[in-house]
């Protein structure tokens, strides 16, 4: 067995057996057990927006020697980024395996995600790591309960206000969020507007995080020009309100039934998000 660097962007596994096959590699200098590496060494992930739960999946797949593709995407990544990749992958035998893509899986894919209508799964980092065989440590456990259930689930999992307070900022930093943007978050929430018992933020941010995480209110709805997110009770409920906006993969929704329920940018202007604004504040109104 021989392990080669790939390019930067790639991680390839390769098994050099002298015949005229080659297959891509993970890493340079590095030599693994053949028996181990065998019955996952088909796998090949393509990695999905980055937050703190995306960054943790990618440095499992390093501490595993798994390959993979990173290609450093926001949310809202879309299998048609990979398709280069996926070509050459299948050309190899490999199984592509993606991780929170959206749009049109090629036929032989897999996809991990704990969104929409795969919300009732656990995290994609959880269900990594049960493909791959390995358990998760206990920073490893907070990243998933945040990603699956924000602030609550790592409540639930015995998580100390520090930890929390450690992971929430790793997820901020993780999205791209900017000190810039905290000071901006600070700015934004003084001018919170209230309707129907709803709190609403507008904000110039392309990130809601650092906005959330500072008000922690039981419901909560920011927007921009572009795109919405509600969070807290009912956000299930949402998703079966705006059912048209999710099938058309113009919405979204995760974290159980008071999770979140967004719409994504790039579908509406301002005076069509006010409007669907006005639309959630009026549905959550009857079930107050």
């Amino acid at each position: 067995m021989q392990l080669v660097q790939g390019p930067s962007q790639h991680r390839w596994l390769s098994i050099a057996d002298g015949s005229s096959c080659k297959v891509k590699i993970v890493a340079a200098g590095i030599k693994i057990r053949e028996d181990i590496i065998l019955w996952r060494m088909n796998y090949y992930f393509l990695l999905g927006g980055h937050d703190l739960e995306m960054l943790t999946i990618r440095a499992l797949l390093e501490e595993q020697r798994i390959p993979f593709s990173d290609r450093g995407l926001p949310w809202g990544a879309s299998w048609t980024d990979y398709q280069d990749v996926i070509e050459l992958i299948e050309q190899e035998g490999q199984l592509v395996v993606g991780v929170e893509l959206g749009g049109a899986k090629p036929s032989k894919a897999l996809l991990i995600d704990h969104h929409n209508e795969k919300a009732h799964l656990p995290s994609s980092l959880e269900q990594v790591a049960t493909l791959l065989g390995v358990p998760l440590s206990r920073y490893q456990q907070l990243v998933s309960a945040n990603d699956k259930g924000y602030i609550p689930a790592m409540r639930a999992i015995g998580a100390t206000q520090a930890e929390i307070d450690h992971i929430r900022r790793l997820d901020r930093q993780a999205q791209g969020v900017t000190e810039a943007m905290e000071e901006q978050a600070e700015a934004d929430i003084r001018l919170v507007n209230t309707k129907n018992n709803l709190p609403i933020v507008y904000t110039n941010l392309p990130k809601f995080s650092p906005i959330v995480d500072r008000l922690q209110e039981p419901r909560l709805l920011i927007y921009n020009a572009g795109e919405l997110t509600y969070f807290g009770e009912h956000a299930a409920e949402l998703a079966t309100a705006f059912a048209d906006d999710v099938a058309a993969g113009r919405a979204y929704y995760g974290g159980g039934p008071n999770g979140f329920f967004g719409i994504g940018k790039g579908h509406y202007n301002r005076k069509a998000i006010e409007q669907l604004v006005d639309r959630i504040c009026t549905y959550l109104l009857t079930r107050t």
